[in-house]
């Protein structure tokens, strides 16, 4: 097919398991690659080589959409209630708050958006491209499928290439597959069901050249390249409702049908058993209505999870989404990337094995602290010496961090550091020549001379390419005729290990250049077994996470045996435990993942939709799923799970703008912390919820008391509203601070769906109320049998109502054991500070002209604040007694 002939189809399906020559000839692609003319046709054809916009919803709707919340509607109901009563100022506070709750929540939105606006910074700008016989740059938006274009060291690949050309190319994908070393590239077709990581035949659109040349087809732009495709899933993944947002929607339905069913049986009372007047009723209900909807806890829960992103941020957790503070404490599985998360992402010789001895080396990463055990002989020095001769990185330490840091690939930085550990790097010798690695070959051999001006072939590579070429092995008593069965045992053994195993060999020579030919009857030296090491604070924060219930799952691209020693080595799995391939998932339905999903913890060479998968195959479980993640190819995952976790120092932008929480240190263990957090926060903000309602339960049951036995109102409206705000702004914020319960890391995770309040702790609730509403009462009628006017008497029940509450926050700082010690003086701060700021709102409440005025509020004599006093104090041991009776019935529930 001429190079002019445009194909009428210019999509592929599985070009990699293609030949170069059929795929040339099925896009119409010459060696002279495209003219100019056909270009221009499959352009307007195609589209411009780039990632689509997304659909999006206008800003003016998003922002609306914050309002679609029960509890939004109640304080909004509490604003016409305000209207209708002409209380312009609470109106407009009412008002205020949810105006400040949506747009806080449309700051935090649209991550979906901006990670897709991430993928789109991954693609490259230009490409070296060849049109009607020349070699020319172009716009990469103007590549086209059939297109030829050239790549190099350093390039970022500007669209899915199927490669017809590849020479030592080697391109680093693990934006796409999470493998830590970069991928060799061929121009061999692969089979056709081979997962992204084994693609050898292709190169991706956003990924890096490392090393070599080559050339490809362009056989996908856009949409239609293999980070098009992630696009879409991040797109198509969808969110969903955080535990806490379903569970305060079903609290907020609950509260809306009490409070609308009391109303009108208060209406049916007050109308047909004491014949009120309809217009007196109603003022009557209306204050019922307000004493009842707890129009601040809207803003306490956003106050609460903005006081945990700050504890979260000092932990290192930064939180882009505030909801995802409380979801990370109810997650029940952590599906966790390898490469960078649960490992350093620093290739580190573990073991090495010579003819002679067997060796263990200590230290982690590049910092070439460590030492090689037991010491070795000649045998050592020489495995060394081609360590560091035969290698091009470069170890070299940062001064600003104190970090020793890598120039060149990961597994030759790995040589070198064992080579400084072992006292060899730096050794006084010239190259004289060099034949570089080959996908083909699998080997990298230097010429290298001595001082004293001997020489000799230095070579590593893949261990069977290497005894293929070896003669002899270097025993205890020199050279002597090379043990294959013996190293084939020994490659065994490291690779059950999960170590990746490189081999050494020599040749003295006195050539002054090195050829391939020159590399027969080598001497064979020994093994290197390496392996990308666990993190140690990881192993940790994986057993603290089954200890608290938690499952970790790892989901990586690297090979099954490697994914299986690391996941025993990090205490995720033991001996025998399944690990399931990408080949196996894309055999299974989702019925079938979501059967076996929950008893397998180790994935091996999965791919973008296989994460996604695995993670809807949880949830169907209703599982709370927290996933990591620092490549592109995980930013549809993370946006499909509860709580997404991104890398924030080796994670793409892309990632992190799908994530909800972005790891400071990109370290697992900061998970632990932030789970740790999360569950704090959740404990706290139940705690506030749970001592918020009996203000509003008190209120509420003095106003239903009052007009049920056609009592005059012991509360004006008003002065309702000036209890729920003192509590609100003081005391309700006081138990965002506690710290953690003990034992936070050992109890399982909660439950999901259901309210935020259980039927048991609704009761407790009540309970609570009529203690507080019961003394309000009680004071408010004994001030009036004693002579006092209503106004007085209304002032003696708000000090009780204010003074009970401050008495029950006191309970409520410990929710599983008992207040009545000397710890619940201590441990925070604010609590003491809230209550002081209470009591001088009370007294201004009580004593200044004005708020006297504004308030129908009256002075109290001294001997007046006794009573009230005096009975919180009996409050406070009451409900000591219920908590008690609680413990011992086996029912404290975490509040």
């Amino acid at each position: 097919m001429s190079a002019s002939t445009a194909p009428t189809d210019l999509s592929l399906d599985a070009p990699y398991a293609l030949d170069p020559d059929d795929v040339r000839a099925r896009l119409g692609s010459g060696e002279a690659g495209l003219d100019p003319e056909d270009a221009a046709s499959r352009l307007a054809a195609v589209g411009p080589n780039e990632l689509p916009e997304p659909k999006r919803t206008p800003a003016w709707l998003r922002f609306l959409s914050h309002f679609n919340d029960t509890l939004i509607f109640i304080l909004l109901a509490s604003a016409v209630i305000k209207a209708v009563m002409a209380d312009w100022l609470d109106f407009w506070v009412i008002v205020s708050v949810t105006i400040i709750n949506a747009v806080i929540g449309y700051v935090q939105e649209g991550r979906a958006e901006k990670a897709l606006a991430g993928i789109r910074g991954m693609l490259s700008a230009d490409a070296y491209v060849r049109r009607a016989g020349a070699w020319a740059t172009i716009p990469a938006r103007e590549l086209v499928p059939g297109d030829l274009v050239r790549i190099m060291p350093g390039d970022k690949v500007p669209a899915d290439l199927r490669l017809v050309q590849a020479h030592q190319l080697r391109i680093d994908e693990a934006a796409l597959t999470g493998e830590s070393v970069p991928a060799s590239k061929q121009t061999t077709a692969v089979d056709a069901a081979a997962g992204v990581g084994d693609r050898a035949s292709m190169a991706f659109s956003g990924t890096i050249v490392s090393a070599g040349q080559g050339q490809g087809v362009v056989t996908g732009t856009g949409a239609h390249t293999e980070i098009g495709r992630i696009q879409t899933l991040v797109g198509d993944a969808g969110s969903l409702q955080t535990p806490l947002t379903r569970q305060l929607d079903a609290f907020g339905k609950v509260l809306t049908l009490v409070i609308l069913g009391m109303a009108l049986v208060m209406l049916l009372i007050g109308r047909y058993g004491h014949g009120m007047p309809f217009a007196e009723l109603i003022s009557a209900t209306i204050g019922f209505a307000v004493a009842a909807i707890p129009e601040g806890l809207p803003a306490l829960v956003t106050i609460t999870l903005a006081i945990g992103v700050q504890q979260m941020a000092k932990r290192r957790a930064i939180t882009r989404k505030l909801t995802a503070v409380e979801t990370l404490g109810s997650v029940t599985s952590v599906c966790s990337d390898k490469t960078g998360t649960l490992t350093k992402n620093e290739m580190t010789v573990r073991r090495i094995v010579t003819p002679v001895a067997r060796y263990d080396v200590d230290g982690l990463g590049y910092d070439p602290e460590g030492a090689i055990t037991p010491t070795g002989g000649r045998d050592l020095a020489a495995l060394l010496a081609v360590a560091d001769l035969c290698n091009d990185a470069d170890i070299v330490p940062d001064a600003a961090t104190g970090r020793w840091s890598l120039v060149g690939e990961p597994t030759e930085g790995a040589l070198k550091v064992v080579a400084m550990k072992g006292g060899a790097a730096g050794q006084p010798a010239a190259r004289i020549g060099v034949v570089p690695f080959d996908s083909a070959n699998k080997f990298m051999a230097t010429l290298d001379e001595a001082p004293g001006g001997s020489r000799v072939i230095l070579v590593k590579g893949a261990p069977d390419r290497l005894l293929d070429r070896a003669l002899t092995q270097r025993g205890g008593a020199g050279a002597e005729p090379v043990d294959r069965a013996f190293w084939e045992a020994a490659i065994d053994e490291l690779s059950a290990q999960g170590l990746r195993v490189l081999a050494a060999a020599r040749k003295p020579t006195r050539a002054d250049e090195v050829e391939i030919d020159d590399l027969v009857d080598l001497e064979f030296l020994g093994l290197w077994g390496i392996v990308d090491p666990p993190r140690p604070e990881a192993i940790e924060a994986i057993a603290d996470c089954h200890t608290a219930g938690i499952r970790v799952k790892m989901i990586t691209g690297d090979h099954a045996g490697t994914a299986t020693a690391i996941a025993r080595e990090m205490g995720i799995v033991g001996d025998g435990a399944a690990v399931l391939t990408g080949a196996e998932l894309e055999a299974m339905s989702q019925e079938q993942l979501k059967a076996v999903v929950q008893d397998v913890d180790v994935y091996a060479r999965t791919s973008p939709e296989h994460k996604i998968r695995i993670v809807r195959a949880l949830q169907a479980h209703d599982e709370v799923v927290a996933m990591t993640g620092d490549g592109v190819n995980d930013a549809p995952a993370l946006t499909r799970a509860d709580v997404g976790v991104a890398m924030g120092i080796k994670g793409t932008e892309a990632t992190k703008e799908a994530a909800e929480i972005v790891l400071a240190d990109d370290n697992f263990a900061t998970i632990r912390s932030a789970i740790r957090e999360g569950r704090r926060i959740y404990d706290n903000l139940r705690k506030s919820v749970v001592f918020l309602l009996p203000t509003n339960g008190a209120q509420s049951l003095v106003i239903l008391v009052a007009i049920v036995f056609g009592l005059t109102l012991p509360l004006t409206p008003v002065q309702v509203l000036w209890v729920n705000m003192v509590t609100a702004v003081t005391l309700s914020l006081a138990l965002a601070y506690e710290p953690a319960e003990p034992g936070i890391m050992t109890r399982p995770p909660r439950r999901t769906g259901g309210s935020i309040i259980s039927l048991r702790e609704l009761g407790y609730v009540l309970l609570v109320s009529v203690l507080i509403g019961g003394a309000t009462l009680g004071i408010f009628g004994g001030v009036i049998a004693a002579g006092h006017d209503v106004d007085y008497a209304r002032t003696e029940a708000v000090t009780m109502l204010a003074l009970g509450q401050t008495a029950f926050l006191l309970n409520c700082r410990f929710s599983s054991r008992s207040s009545l010690t000397l710890d619940v003086l201590r441990g925070n701060r604010v609590v003491w500070w809230s209550i002081a700021a209470l009591v001088v709102l009370q007294l201004i409440y009580t004593y200044v002209p004005f708020m006297n005025t504004l308030f129908d509020s009256r002075p109290l004599a001294a001997q007046d604040w006794l009573l009230p006093i005096g009975l919180s104090i009996a409050i406070f041991l009451v409900v000591e007694v219920l908590k008690a009776v609680r413990r011992r019935d086996g029912r404290a529930d975490s509040m």
